[in-house]
């Protein structure tokens, strides 16, 4: 009988880290050698930004099943709040923007809490509703809070402006690892069995023994927490928020790119986050008519995947390194051959 190889787990885990090292000493080089200009860096780092939201909201869309659409309201609150702290702590660089992504992370994740345990009691089209409010509200108490409170703290219309800007690659880079390991050792582990469950039978799961309530407000809670790292990320790029930059159709993009990786699919959020965020500076570098029209050519592409492929390009597939080297090694039967002759010689 045919042996199968299974590569052990320790070395499932040094072959990831080799991987994600080489990627990071890969994008540092072209940095340093000047491969990647000014412009291509920023690109890259705008991608970093909208993986990391992609890929919190394909916890709450595509592995739980909800469908939320205040995602931009998560980062409007996770970039405000990194924004205020980085401009009025009194200690400065690095430790301070640590400080800041995590604080950010940690107030978004309460505002998940806060708006997951009434929200979520919903399905469907109500709770896409009560989000969409949800971040329409975040937005407008933004856009009024000054006058409220009667001095400046949002900055209002103008925005919140003076942040210092300490976003960069390698900052970006640790970010997207931490979310996507955190995102898949959880799915790998019971409680993400008990998500899945919910998404495909909520009843079945209860029934079980499940409890629904709690692991659905886990996974909202955990991915509203890294759309806040992500709105930190984006306010120390920019130096400026506005909060017309967190409206409905921000939340929509995301979604959009979701939708198109494939609900249920961390590679396909990745590869959809990095394809939509390049295509507007790609038209933009065309024809700026064109890239007026960005959203135009969102719509049209995603009703043709989903005519064509309905689950979205990559479906609920996720790419495994590990996976691959033993598929080719079990193939070409080089294991089996080799277990063969260690036979023979006993």
């Amino acid at each position: 009988m045919r042996q199968r190889f299974e590569i052990p787990m320790p070395v499932r885990y040094l072959v990831n880290g080799v991987l994600i090292v080489l990627l990071f000493l890969l994008g540092q080089f072209m940095i340093s050698a000047g491969i990647l200009s000014s412009y291509f860096q920023k690109i890259l780092l705008q991608v970093g930004v909208y993986i990391i939201a992609a890929v919190s909201l394909n916890m709450a869309t595509g592995y739980l099943g909800q469908l939320p659409l205040g995602h931009a309201g998560f980062m409007a609150v996770g970039g405000y709040t990194a924004g205020i702290f980085l401009k009025n702590f009194p200690i400065k660089g690095l430790p301070a923007f640590i400080l800041a992504i995590i604080l950010a992370g940690i107030v978004a994740g309460i505002f998940g809490i806060l708006i997951g345990i009434p929200a979520l009691r919903l399905k469907g089209d109500y709770l896409a509703i009560i989000t969409l409010g949800f971040g329409e509200i975040i937005r407008v108490i933004l856009l009024n809070i000054d006058t409220v409170l009667g001095f400046k703290f949002t900055g209002g219309a103008a925005g919140l402006m003076g942040i210092p800007k300490y976003t960069s690659f390698p900052a970006v880079y640790i970010c997207v690892v931490i979310t996507c390991l955190f995102i898949h050792t959880m799915m790998k582990s019971r409680h993400g069995r008990a998500i899945l469950a919910i998404r495909e039978n909520e009843i079945a799961a209860e029934s079980c023994g499940v409890n629904t309530t709690y692991y659905k407000t886990m996974a909202f809670t955990a991915s509203a927490f890294f759309a806040g790292v992500a709105g930190a990320l984006f306010a120390s790029y920019l130096g400026l928020l506005v909060p017309g930059d967190f409206g409905f159709m921000k939340s929509i993009e995301i979604l959009v790119m979701v939708v198109l990786g494939g609900m249920g699919s961390m590679l396909g959020s990745v590869l959809a986050a990095a394809v939509l965020t390049i295509v507007p500076f790609a038209l933009q570098s065309i024809s700026q008519t064109v890239a007026d029209y960005r959203m135009v050519i969102y719509s049209v592409l995603l009703i043709v995947v989903m005519i064509f492929k309905p689950s979205g390009l990559l479906g609920t597939y996720d790419f495994s390194l590990t996976r691959i080297i033993e598929g080719l090694i079990n193939r070409a039967g080089i294991h089996d051959g080799v277990a063969r002759k260690g036979e023979q010689s006993k």
